[in-house]
């Protein structure tokens, strides 16, 4: 009998390991979901922007305005975003702030004037930064569950919704008015929602105290002073990388076109081939953590990173310019997600906060500081901050290498 009985415990902790095996593959593949849906909506909204303007009147400037919009609910949610997750935990806030984002998306092809798609668009940037917190601290508290780095899995899963969402809306530019396409969007963000909204909801993330420090195994006084500074650390990794981002998508082109005299169509493919390197690094994002570790990683990244840079900025050739276009993809990759996973790691869903919004806000200083410096020196010398600010993300993520979070370095 003792022997049955030790037989009975076992099959019943191992179809319990099976259950929750089960489970933590749902959650993930729903949070992939997500992910993607992101970046699908984010990218339809972009397309149509010229086709908003011209249907709002709005000048080059009104649009400028317009757009901050985006920016400010963006920046402004993020915190707010942090603290409700921390009381209602990261799965509800998710789903919540998907049906908002799909909700939103309608809106600025409702729109008949600057203003009104000012205010429309500040509605979507405060789903967009909602659900980029949300997300991303339910993503952090899955990799610790799975005690695998699989965060850039999530991020890729962002850029192939993007990528998607960008080529369908380019199909559909032509015969679909911005009403039509960003309604047919808003469908399609709350049906997916719909399917893999109850997976969350069923599994909901613990609500952590704000008090609590976020690692349990840390001593007394770990989520205060200490904690807080290396989580400004990685908020600004996570800035180095966006300006990049932000920098090649505004500036490649032009810099292609106007400074190496690219035809227009190799010259618009260059970011293009940027994002699809950035893709596939992002990838085999875990693999490499695994086999790396994260600080080799971020270290590794940087100075990969700025090593294609200074090649695409200053190359005499439109091959070798985007040659280095696309070994600046592989370089930032991962930066940015590994960068917001230890941010989580030390202080939760606030961690997250403060590294997106850094992050997001190094995507918003990217373009016009690229512009002003091009107008004081010229374009290429302007790119090539980008290499300085990925060599500095790579030593940041050096020195902060033994932050108790980090994980194996």
């Amino acid at each position: 009998m003792p022997l049955l009985n030790k037989v009975r415990t076992a099959a019943s902790g191992g179809s319990r390991g099976d259950t929750a095996s089960l489970s933590l593959t749902r959650l993930r593949l729903a949070l992939t979901l997500f992910f993607a849906l992101d970046g699908f909506l984010f990218a339809g909204w972009v397309v149509r922007i010229p086709a908003i303007k011209q249907q709002t009147g709005a000048s080059a400037g009104d649009l400028g305005l317009a757009l901050l919009g985006v920016s400010a609910g963006a920046v402004v949610t993020m915190t707010l975003t942090g603290r409700l997750c921390r009381r209602y935990g990261s799965h509800p806030v998710t789903v919540a702030t998907a049906v908002l984002l799909s909700l939103s998306l309608a809106l600025p092809a409702l729109t008949r004037s600057p203003l009104s798609l000012g205010l429309a668009l500040l509605v979507f940037g405060a789903a967009y930064g909602g659900i980029n917190v949300a997300m991303n601290s339910a993503a952090v508290d899955l990799v610790t569950a799975l005690r695998r780095p699989v965060m850039p899995s999530f991020h890729a899963a962002f850029s192939l919704g993007g990528m998607l969402g960008a080529g369908l809306g380019g199909l559909v530019a032509g015969s679909l008015s911005p009403t039509a396409h960003l309604l047919g969007l808003t469908a399609a963000g709350l049906l997916l929602t719909a399917v893999a909204g109850p997976v969350l909801l069923r599994h909901p993330s613990p609500a952590v105290p704000e008090s609590l420090p976020a690692d349990p195994t840390a001593p007394a006084g770990a989520g205060s002073g200490g904690s807080r500074r290396t989580v400004l650390v990685f908020g600004v990794i996570a800035l180095c990388t966006a300006y990049g981002e932000g920098a090649l998508a505004d500036w490649g082109a032009l810099h292609l076109a106007q400074d190496l005299h690219a035809h227009p169509g190799v010259a618009a493919a260059g970011y293009s081939l940027f994002a699809l390197t950035m893709t596939a690094g992002r990838l085999s994002g875990t693999a490499l953590l695994e086999r790396l570790g994260q600080t080799r990683t971020l270290v590794a990244g940087g100075l990969t990173a700025a090593a294609g840079m200074l090649l695409g900025a200053l190359a005499p050739t439109v091959w070798a310019a985007l040659l280095g276009f696309a070994v600046t993809g592989l370089g930032l990759a991962n930066i940015f997600p590994v960068a917001v996973a230890r941010a989580g790691a030390l202080a939760g869903p606030s961690g997250v906060a403060t590294a997106s919004t850094l992050g997001y806000g190094g995507m918003l200083l990217g373009p016009p500081s690229i512009g002003f410096l091009a107008d004081w020196f010229s374009l290429p010398v302007a790119l090539t901050t980008v290499a300085a600010l990925a060599a500095g993300a790579a030593a940041m993520g050096y020195a902060a290498r033994n932050s108790r979070a980090a994980g194996p370095s």
